[in-house]
C-alpha cells in the first residue's frame, strides 16, 4: 500500500493508502485533475504532497474545491506541495478554492 492522493472531477482532494490511484475513486467519479503521493511531516505538523499519478497525471491544485480528510484520520492539517521533490526547499501551501 502507498500513500496516494487524487483530485476528482468535482474538485475533491482525497487521500488514501492504496496500490493504485484509481482505488480512491468512487464508481461514478473521474480524475481529470491528477494526483500524486503524500507523506506526514511530523516536524512541521503538516502533510507534504509530491510527485504525480502515472494514470491521471500531475496534480492541478487550482481545481481543489474541497478536502476530504477521512483518508488522513479525519483531522485537518496544513498541506504543502513539493514542486521540486525530493528537495524540500520550496513548499507551496494548498487550500480549497471556493
Amino acid at each position: 500500500m502507498y500513500q496516494k492522493f487524487i483530485i476528482t472531477g468535482e474538485g475533491v482532494l482525497r487521500f488514501g493508502n492504496v496500490y493504485q490511484h484509481r482505488e480512491l475513486l468512487q464508481w461514478d467519479e473521474e480524475c481529470p485533475y491528477g494526483g500524486g503521493l503524500w507523506k506526514v511531516d511530523e516536524a512541521r505538523r503538516a502533510i507534504l504532497l509530491y510527485g504525480r499519478s502515472f494514470a491521471f497525471g500531475p496534480p492541478c491544485f487550482e481545481q481543489v474545491r474541497r478536502i476530504e480528510w477521512s483518508g488522513l484520520g479525519g483531522t485537518p492539517r496544513p498541506l504543502f506541495y513539493l514542486p521540486h521533490w525530493p528537495s524540500e526547499d520550496s513548499l507551496v501551501p494548498i487550500y480549497a478554492n471556493p
